[in-house]
Formats: C-alpha cells, structure tokens, sequence
C-alpha cells in the first residue's frame, strides 16, 4: 500500500509539473493509454476465453478508470496534491464506514471522514471546481475499490486488470485527443511525461492494489489510503513547493490518523 501510495503521487507531482504545456485531460490520456498498452504488451490476455461475467467486471471498471483518471487529474489542476488526495478518500472512506463491522472500525472510518469534510467546510480558499473534480474522483474512487477486488478474484494472474485498462484508454484516449490534441502535437516532448506518469501513476499502482485487495478487505483498503494525503502533501511540498494552511494540515492530520488507528486495530 505504502508502495502504491508514493508512486501515485510521485507521477501526479511529474504530470501537474507540465500543466503549463498540455492540460489535464491529456495527461490523463496519455496515463492510461501509455500504461494500457505496456501492460497489453507484457500481459497479452487471451480475450477469446473470457466469460460474460468477466467481460463485464473488467468493461466496469475500464469505465471507472477513465472517469477516475480524467476527474482526478482536473482536481489537482486547480488544488494542492495533499488536498486533492484528501478529498479522493472520501469515496472509499464512505464505503469502509458501509463496511465497517466493529466500532473501532466504523470509529476510524469517522475520524478520517472528519478530516475529508474539514477540507469543505465554508470559508476555505479553496477552488469550487477543485472541490467538485475531487468528489467526482472520489466517487470513481469508491467504484474502483470494489471493481478492482472482483476483477481480482474473477480473473488470473493480470488479465482482468490489462482488459480494463484498454477498454478505460478506448473510452478516455479520444476525448484526450480532441480536447487537447494541438496541445501535445506542440509539444511531442510531452509524450515522454506522458508515459513517465502512466508508469508512476497507473500502472504500478493500479498492479499493486490488485495485489493488495488480493489480501485485504474493501474496507481495510479504503482507510489505508488515508497514508496518501500525507505522501501527497510531502511530494507537493518537496518537489512543486506547495504550502498548505492550518485547515488543510488539521484535516490530512485526522485522516492519517484514522489510518494508523486502522492499521493498528487490524481488519
């Protein structure tokens, strides 16, 4: 988790970094078209054997990642990487509180879900359009996590993931392209961005959750991306000199929290 959680944030740091040539939705175009196809290549699944169920897990959360990537990246467009990964959380911590079985449990997911909705409250200086990228990013967020565990158990080895990926580039590569395709043929360089961030943004991190929701539950899995504010924050501070305020500090401090409490109370 802990490995999956930098390399996240490290490839949002390299694709806010090139805002100021292409926009976000061709980042987030090139982020899963580059990691789809690498994993295409390396995985070749035979897709004349799938079943219908397969098939339909796979196309589901192909449609999730496309959604995911394209609102996420518009969230950090416009907000700090620590806030914009605080407000994703939201989704999956609404979904470990649904989860939840014992009252430590559903204390954890309460103290992190506490810290997401601190980041909302009125007054802020932060962006209304951030705000409402990250709560559609949460919400793909939450599809993700329970997509992502069945693809998992339906699929062997990286198969179901690689499907997803493509039938995700299929969805959000022309949209990326049309939207801002004059961006990246004026700067080809960025093509290289482009395929450094769906290393560090996709395709480790998507490979490791597959392997983590292999071992954990939903639930667990939701407050443990709780780790991912104060990465993000880290990774924003150290490499795009990002500062946050005592609100947003306060608010990734209750969340993290809430993630070692998980961590400590066990699934």
């Amino acid at each position: 988790m802990l490995a999956q959680i930098v390399s996240l944030q490290l490839g949002s740091a390299v694709a806010k970094g090139a805002y100021g040539q292409v926009g976000p939705t061709a980042l987030a175009g090139m982020r899963l078209g580059f990691a789809a196809l690498v994993l295409w290549v390396l995985v070749r699944p035979r897709l004349t054997r799938l079943t219908a169920h397969q098939w339909w897990a796979a196309a589901g959360l192909g449609v999730v990642l496309a959604g995911m990537n394209a609102a996420y990246f518009q969230a950090i467009r416009h907000l700090p990487l620590g806030v914009a990964a605080t407000l994703e959380l939201l989704g999956p911590l609404t979904l470990a509180l649904l989860l939840a079985r014992r009252a430590a449990h559903l204390l954890a997911g309460l103290l992190a879900l506490a810290g997401v909705l601190l980041l909302a409250v009125p007054g802020g200086a932060l962006s209304g359009a951030g705000i409402a990228a990250g709560a559609a990013a949460a919400l793909c967020r939450a599809g993700y996590v329970v997509l992502n565990q069945r693809v998992g158990r339906l699929f062997p080895g990286w198969d179901g993931l690689t499907v997803a990926l493509g039938i995700g580039a299929c969805l959000l590569v022309p949209v990326a392209a049309v939207a801002d395709g004059r961006s990246v043929a004026a700067h080809p360089h960025v093509l290289g961005t482009g395929v450094l961030v769906a290393l560090l943004s996709s395709l480790i991190p998507y490979s490791l959750d597959l392997l983590a929701l292999r071992r954990i539950g939903a639930r667990g899995f939701g407050v443990l991306l709780a780790l991912g504010p104060a990465v993000g924050a880290g990774v924003g501070f150290a490499v795009l000199g990002e500062r946050l305020g005592p609100r947003e500090c306060a608010a990734m401090a209750l969340v993290v929290a809430a993630g070692a409490w998980s961590v400590r109370t066990g699934e």
